[in-house]
């Protein structure tokens, strides 16, 4: 049918008027096309990212596969040093030969590094990497095991070419945080972050209602911020420098202009699955918030006695210090956090924004990058983005708007995210660095210019109280069958279990029965993450492989695990029946007997 010009013109504009809607709408980013998406090709000719930004920023991969890279540091020449990690949360792959802290640089001002060269420890040295890096008065300063080094630069290298000098060691390592990242202030002062080596303190880490250690002789080494001097060596972990405590896991630092310091707390997890009685299964999802907390001398944040809720507004007490979900008690008294943000997104960066080139409003705030949650499941998961909080001075200026999305793919989850962002930094010309500790990838980020300086179109982040939402359907795809919609009935059934069973036993994996979050640790379909092991294969850690022993170790949960950091609760932390139980073990023993697995 022929359309007249005036038709088609009212059309196009309906057309973008519905667009702009859409862009306005406080939905989570995933399910948001990107405003600046039309013209992006034409302003980034050499946008090979994939990321979705706001009007007027491009991207570039500056650098692919350097090792599992953690945070980051620019010299004021532009050389981006990097500190990469190894270890079991990385399947325990081989690391890259020849050190694992990277100098990378780009000669030729492509916006890509020309130059890529390695320093410090090895595995055959002892190293195993690390995440804190930085620089103070011309040397890089970088987390090695349980220490913080020194390495001075030469005139004329962007490497070191002699040995290190220690700044502090005895840093506590082991348990479910063994990372150390650290930030140094203009004056020399280090604050290291020495996160906790459980959930919540419990006498049983992870573990369905087990009570909180009283008092939590843990705070005593572990859960705090201790700060030490940059210009002294051979410093030793002690409780005398602690700084701050209660505060859980504090991966992001920034400092703004008047000296304040700012540190990003990773928030507790499994509230449902250890205390089912109190807590519903959707809370599991939604509780309990990020904080971004501002540090002050000797400061209580509350940890493992408090944790914060939006729903409410305040932090409450924990249930295994005898908290009912709505009880405040001592929390009371303790530090409340500047923002909040969506539960379980796991802020793994910071960076105070300080240049030019960005728009002026940038210039308030601090980027924080979601290294993405894995404790939301059953429910879709959050985060994998880079987000922008506005401050006031000491407290939050509005709601957080999503900055940079799309380093996951089509798929947020532990399993199947390409990209997971881990660390941030700012270079001496402005742009803004994001590194991803999956495949290594390291993105620049850059301001080209564009209508509303940076301000139009922005994506508000969803609300720290948005509800969890339905369940997520998991569509089953191979290896689970032969063909995309094949499902469990595809799979073996196990002597003693029927077809039934085994279909049953998929649904409560998948969190559609009994509210167990098996995907949040083993995957979408059993193919593992960097929190649990490959259910597919023939390698069994805590049984004999047969369906009984498959039952066995879900009954009991595992305590200490022999290659993974996190314990699994007995069922998951669900409340699951016998029958569920036999149920998710057949279908458990049918994903590891699959005549010809895809293992990708």
């Amino acid at each position: 049918m022929q359309l007249s010009n005036q038709f088609k013109t009212l059309l196009s504009a309906l057309v973008v008027l519905a667009a702009m809607c859409m862009g306005s709408s406080l939905a989570p980013a995933q399910n948001q096309s990107n405003p600046a998406a039309g013209a992006k090709s034409q302003a980034c000719p050499n946008d090979d990212s994939g990321l979705a930004l706001p009007a007027g920023f491009c991207a570039t991969v500056f650098a692919d596969d350097i090792g599992h890279a953690r945070h980051m540091v620019v010299a004021p020449s532009g050389v981006l040093y990097v500190n990469t990690w190894s270890g079991r949360y990385y399947g325990n792959d081989t690391p890259h030969a020849g050190g694992f802290l990277v100098a990378l640089q780009d000669k030729s001002g492509a916006g890509k590094a020309d130059v890529i060269e390695r320093f410090g420890e090895t595995v055959q040295s002892g190293g195993a990497g690390g995440t804190g890096i930085g620089m103070y008065k011309g040397s890089i300063y970088a987390e090695i095991n349980d220490r913080i080094v020194r390495y001075s630069l030469p005139a004329g290298s962007i490497v070191p070419s002699g040995t290190a000098d220690t700044i502090v060691s005895g840093l506590p390592l082991g348990g479910d945080h063994p990372m150390h990242p650290f930030i140094i202030s203009a004056e020399g002062l280090m604050y290291v972050d020495v996160a906790t080596a459980t959930n919540s303190c419990q006498l049983k880490n992870r573990t369905l209602k087990s009570p909180g250690a009283d008092p939590c002789t843990e705070l005593e080494t572990r859960g705090g911020i201790w700060r030490y001097d940059a210009n002294k060596t051979k410093q030793t972990f002690s409780m005398a420098e602690r700084f701050a405590t209660g505060i859980r896991n504090a991966e992001g630092f920034a400092i703004d202009s008047s000296g304040r310091v700012f540190v990003m707390q990773h928030g507790r997890d499994q509230l449902h699955s250890n205390w089912p009685d109190l807590y519903k299964p959707d809370q599991e999802a939604t509780l309990p918030a990020e904080e971004l907390l501002l540090l002050n001398p000797r400061g209580d944040y509350g940890w493992p006695e408090c944790y914060y809720d939006a729903f409410v507004q305040k932090l409450v007490l924990a249930p295994e210090y005898g908290g009912d979900g709505k009880t405040i008690g001592v929390c009371a008294k303790k530090i409340a956090p500047t923002a909040v943000f969506p539960a379980h997104w796991a802020p793994n960066a910071m960076v105070q924004y300080d240049k030019k080139q960005f728009p002026a409003r940038y210039r308030d705030g601090v980027f924080i990058a979601f290294h993405g949650s894995w404790n939301r499941a059953p429910y879709a998961q959050g985060g994998y983005n880079v987000v922008f909080q506005s401050l006031a001075g000491d407290r939050a200026s509005g709601q957080c708007e999503i900055f940079a999305d799309g380093f996951a793919g089509a798929v947020k989850s532990p399993a199947e995210a390409k990209h997971r962002p881990s660390g941030l930094a700012v270079g001496p010309d402005g742009s803004l660095y994001v590194s991803d500790d999956i495949r290594g990838r390291i993105y620049r980020i850059v301001y080209r210019g564009g209508s509303g300086g940076g301000a139009a179109n922005v994506t508000a982040c969803p609300s720290a109280a948005a509800p969890a939402g339905n369940p997520v359907e998991v569509a089953a795809e191979p290896p689970e069958g032969t063909h995309p919609d094949a499902g469990a009935a595809a799979l073996p059934v196990p002597e003693g279990a029927t077809r039934e069973t085994v279909e049953l036993g998929q649904r409560i994996y998948r969190g559609q029965v009994g509210g167990a979050g098996c995907t949040g640790c083993h995957g979408e379909s059993g193919q593992g993450t960097p929190l649990g092991p490959d259910l597919m294969g023939k390698k069994w850690l805590w049984s004999d492989g047969s369906y009984a022993g498959i039952a066995k170790t879900i009954t009991e949960g595992v305590s200490q695990p022999k290659e993974y950091r996190s314990p699994m609760p007995p069922m998951g932390g669900a409340q699951l029946t016998p029958d569920q139980v036999s149920a998710l073990a057949a279908y458990v023993w049918a994903l590891s007997h699959q005549a010809s697995p895809n293992r990708n």
